[in-house]
């Protein structure tokens, strides 16, 4: 009996250390990079509205340079991280498990192919030297680009470029166009009078998804408090398109990108944020580029072609439509 007792203590304080510690796992922020993208920059609103607190979740979102939140994720100091979803791939292809669970945007005119002045189309690049950052997404777009046009990489030179440096590359007329994002591209213009886009993001919707990647523990362990992340995007994205609030919504996005709003105005516009509606329709598989499990397997096949990395991924692996099929607009 004694040593039934004894068992039974044991036992109970096992199961109380066993209750502290799953409590003090559930205090724990979820950590979330997020970084310099228009479809991004909105989780600041949320910060400084405290509307973290008003749904019941502990967050901490962290600023980051892109490239610089993508390492973090992978060294296991993220929770989450917001990403261009061909970077996810990138991601998992180099060993950090990951799944999709929403989507905030896909870039509709940000990502452009800039030319010098005198060149008006896609078709005058034949021959032509382009700066790109090789493997990136704008090789991505300009890959597109040119099959759009009948042609392929091949039909142009390419000259790996870091992205930063691309503006001064064009301007010198080292090269005759160069692939570039917002806010990049604008420096672009101004170095070169007369630059000009000949090709878009915005010829190819859903091309460059971008949404959020959670680690499969985290999800595991945690689905009610990433629900509440989802809602408080939604509260976001309302905030921003309501003409009411919009005004503010875009001066504290432009507070965080260091901006005027009136700069910031134009990066929103060549930015889909999508609704509710619009993000459930995009989780439905399907092989266009309107599915995210199309895009997917474009830039899959993309990133193996071009050496990103090797091994075809199972696109079904980083896709998890669980978290948004269950939102509710009204939620």
């Amino acid at each position: 009996m004694k040593r039934a007792f004894k068992l039974t203590s044991l036992l109970s304080a096992a199961a109380l250390s066993l209750l502290i510690g799953v409590s003090a796992k559930a205090e724990t922020p979820l950590r979330i990079g997020f970084s310099d993208w228009p479809g991004w920059t909105g989780w600041q609103i949320a910060i400084d509205k405290g509307w973290f607190k008003q749904a019941g979740v502990d967050v901490d979102m962290q600023w980051f340079d892109y490239s610089a939140s993508l390492d973090a994720f992978s060294a296991g100091k993220l929770d989450g991280d917001f990403v261009a979803t061909s970077d996810a791939l990138a991601e998992g292809a180099n060993g950090t498990k990951n799944e999709l669970i929403m989507l905030t945007d896909y870039s509709s005119g940000n990502d452009q192919i800039l030319a010098k002045p005198g060149i008006t189309n896609i078709k005058q690049l034949a021959g032509q030297k382009v700066g790109i950052e090789v493997g990136l997404l704008e090789q991505m777009l300009l890959d597109h680009a040119l099959k759009a046009n009948g042609m392929t990489l091949n039909s142009v030179q390419l000259v790996n470029t870091v992205t930063n440096n691309t503006p001064q590359v064009l301007a010198s007329g080292a090269v005759a166009a160069i692939g570039v994002w917002q806010p990049i591209a604008d420096q672009a213009r101004l170095a070169l009078p007369g630059a000009h886009a000949i090709y878009t993001s915005a010829q190819a919707p859903g091309l460059i998804y971008d949404g959020l990647i959670v680690t499969p523990q985290s999800l595991a362990e945690r689905p009610q408090d990433w629900a509440k992340v989802i809602k408080v995007w939604y509260r976001i994205e309302a905030y921003i398109n309501n003409p009411k609030t919009h005004a503010e919504a875009l001066k504290i996005m432009a507070a965080r990108d260091g901006v005027s709003p009136q700069i910031y105005q134009r990066y929103v516009k060549g930015t889909h944020l999508l609704s509710v509606e619009e993000a459930k329709a995009a989780f439905v598989p399907g092989p266009g580029l309107n599915s995210i499990y199309g895009s997917d397997a474009n830039a899959d096949a993309f990133n193996v072609r071009n050496g990103v990395y090797k091994t075809p991924q199972n696109i079904k692996d980083y896709i998890n439509s669980s978290l948004i099929d269950a939102y509710k607009e009204n939620h």
